[in-house]
């Protein structure tokens, strides 16, 4: 069974490297933010009163 060169395993590191850096950016810049709508969370405010 041939066996492969040095080069040829940097070579496949790093294309390996390159595959796994752009399908992290991808999944990144692919994901959509969703709006945050302000009329749909009603934040209550309860006034506490404090015994010093």
């Amino acid at each position: 069974m041939p066996q492969m060169a040095p080069i040829l395993w940097l070579n496949l590191v790093i294309m390996f490297l390159v595959t796994f850096v752009v399908f992290i950016v991808m999944n990144y810049y692919i994901s959509v933010p969703k709006k945050i709508d302000s009329s749909s969370e009603i934040i209550s405010i309860e006034e506490k009163a404090w015994k010093w």
